[in-house]
């Protein structure tokens, strides 16, 4: 009557297109695995020191009148545009890998900082940027009354 075996290869039949779909959507996800793209140029790091984000960024090549930081509410932008090395006459490019053109990122942050007191500094190519917490964001200490 009932053969349980037969059922359970119908049911791995009928879940096969969901696994060739899982297939595609992971060759997908590392099809592009070691490429930058342009969602992510420029890198950056951030991290937390004393009450305030440190951010850098590599930005090789540039001039910093080439540069705009500028924050927002919690919201930090780094935009500008980098140019091409100049070749000369009779010369070509073999590979051209650095990013040309106009770019720009923006950042959500963690908390609100206090724009006046922003500070960025452009040095042998890397981006520094210091953006400490407004006053009233820091955490305050509640008194407990028994």
């Amino acid at each position: 009557m009932f053969n349980p075996s037969i059922w359970r290869m119908k049911r791995f039949a009928d879940s096969f297109p969901q696994i060739i779909d899982l297939q595609r959507e992971i060759n997908k996800l590392f099809s592009g695995a070691g490429q930058n793209t342009t969602l992510d140029y420029p890198v950056i790091n951030i991290w937390e020191k004393d009450d305030s984000l440190i951010v850098t960024t590599e930005l090789p090549g540039m001039d910093a009148e080439n540069i705009n930081v500028s924050v927002v509410g919690n919201m930090l932008t780094i935009a500008g545009m980098s140019k091409a090395d100049p070749i000369k006459e009779g010369e070509t490019y073999l590979r051209q890998e650095r990013e040309l053109g106009n770019f720009q990122r923006n950042f959500q942050l963690p908390f609100s900082v206090d724009a006046a007191k922003v500070e960025a500094k452009y040095e042998k190519g890397i981006l520094h940027i210091t953006l400490p917490r407004i006053k009233e964001d820091l955490p305050k200490k509640i008194k407990i009354n028994s």
